[in-house]
């Protein structure tokens, strides 16, 4: 999926992530990630948001949830919107800030002592009890918390797994509640995705969800509520931002854009974010049929993969699909043509796709001094950023 592009704009990553594996300093299934470029994006990202007076909260999942690059970005984003609560604590630890945290998975009850005590921007609650569960804890620890509603999204973009939120026309009913709670303060809104990019072109274009927002924030400004948050996550990255800026979103999430990663960057190769992240593995097996299998852990189901780089011989090779019920223990390349380079066990590959690094079972390199012509390794970690 990204492959052209990582040649294309940092082919530098893509021979020394080869190179680590080659040498044996990092083993198949690990994600190699440019540390520069990735605060090369963050900066981009904060600069223009601060052009159009947004403000970023930014999202780590993708990446493992790695601390060198959790400081790397919070140099520019100091706010995290945190996915979950294991989440929050590795980027707290990190020494970032907290933005937003409950969304998109609600903060269990019994974390709630130890996250308010940080003092978050927002706390996300997707309907009354969780309003109820904040304001009784926020009341015992001596605060009024800023909640944002989490609005139920239009059905054609809510992605199964991710169900919830308050619907638009029960908000007056919720906000009736809420507003009687007095360890909680209604702030805003929230939902989720609030823009995708087509399928076609990779234009960032508004969802139902962003509609539904808009509606939402009106209601609770025609209740009495004043400097409304709306923030409206998903595709978040440069191309993005006037356009969230124009619909009256006052905060972004961006993830996959601090790693040029976007769908918008796997059609547009031109985008100002740089790829930052490559795939290392070898071949493990060849089939009798002359199909090499590669090593497998960090193989995303909705990946987009296309091509792998076999650097010995300079082969690219198809990914064949793969049913996503199945457990990733290998994943089969096209056999080379007649005549081409022998493809050998242990060959180094390389590709490059979209991922979420903390679901799968992957190592994370970090490498730094690639803009300058140093490449270091300066660190490994489990895909949940845990030094190994």
């Amino acid at each position: 999926m990204f492959l052209d592009t990582v040649l294309a704009r940092n082919p530098e990553l893509a021979e020394a992530a080869a190179g680590l594996h080659d040498e044996g300093t990092v083993p198949p299934d690990t994600y190699v990630v440019d540390r520069d470029a990735v605060e090369a994006n963050a900066q981009l990202l904060a600069e223009e948001a601060q052009r159009l007076g947004l403000t970023l909260w930014f999202v780590v999942k993708q990446l493992g949830r790695n601390p060198e690059l959790i400081r790397a970005v919070a140099r520019h984003l100091p706010k995290f919107a945190a996915i979950d609560a294991p989440e929050a604590r590795a980027l707290h630890a990190a020494g970032a800030d907290a933005g937003n945290i409950g969304h998109l998975v609600q903060v269990p009850r019994r974390a709630l002592p130890e996250m308010l005590v940080w003092r978050p921007e927002a706390v996300t609650v997707f309907d009354a009890a969780n309003a109820r569960a904040v304001s009784e804890e926020a009341r015992r620890l001596g605060l009024v918390q800023d909640i944002l509603v989490r609005i139920a999204g239009d059905p054609d973009s809510v992605y199964p797994g991710q169900e919830g939120g308050v619907p638009l026309e029960e908000l007056d009913a919720f906000a009736a509640e809420a507003e009687g709670l007095p360890g909680v303060r209604i702030a805003g809104v929230t939902g989720f995705p609030c823009v995708l990019c087509d399928p076609e072109t990779g234009t960032p274009r508004p969802t139902a969800t962003f509609t539904l927002l808009r509606d939402a924030r009106t209601k609770l400004a025609s209740r009495g509520h004043s400097g409304l948050k709306l923030s409206a996550p998903s595709a978040t990255c440069t191309a993005s931002l006037p356009l969230l800026a124009r619909l009256g979103a006052t905060h972004g999430e961006p993830g996959h854009a601090l790693t040029g990663t976007t769908p918008l960057h796997a059609l547009d190769p031109h985008q100002p974010e740089r790829p930052a992240y490559v795939y290392v593995t070898e071949v493990a097996h060849t089939l009798s049929d002359g199909r090499p299998a590669l090593h497998g852990g960090g193989f995303y189901p909705r990946a987009g993969m296309k091509d792998a780089l076999l650097y010995r011989t300079g082969l690219r090779l198809h990914v064949q699909e793969m049913p996503a019920e199945n457990i990733d223990y290998y994943r089969l390349l096209s056999a080379p043509a007649p005549g081409r380079a022998e493809v050998r066990a242990g060959d180094t590959a390389v590709l490059a796709f979209r991922t979420q690094i903390f679901v799968t079972r992957s190592n994370v390199a970090v490498v730094s001094g690639l803009s300058s012509g140093t490449p270091k390794l300066t660190g490994l970690y489990d895909p949940l950023g845990r030094a190994l």
